[in-house]
């Protein structure tokens, strides 16, 4: 699965717009609720392995070539 900037960013929009109808602030309620965001998001990543890592018999060498979608 490739990252989705606009599903993190509509998360986020989210859990501002909730924590602005608190009465309370919670700043550690807002903290895990965007770092779990965040998680979510970051765990979405997807790598695309083209070429250049070698392992014959022994430690792998070489330059990683991919991204990282």
């Amino acid at each position: 699965m490739a990252l989705n900037k606009q599903e993190l960013k509509s998360g986020i929009v989210s859990i501002v717009r909730d924590m602005q109808k608190r009465d309370a602030d919670s700043v550690e309620e807002f903290a895990e609720r965007l770092a779990g965001a965040i998680d979510t998001y970051v765990k979405g990543a997807k790598i695309t392995y083209t070429s250049g890592l070698v392992a014959p018999n022994g430690a792998v060498t070489g330059t990683f070539n991919g991204k990282l979608e």
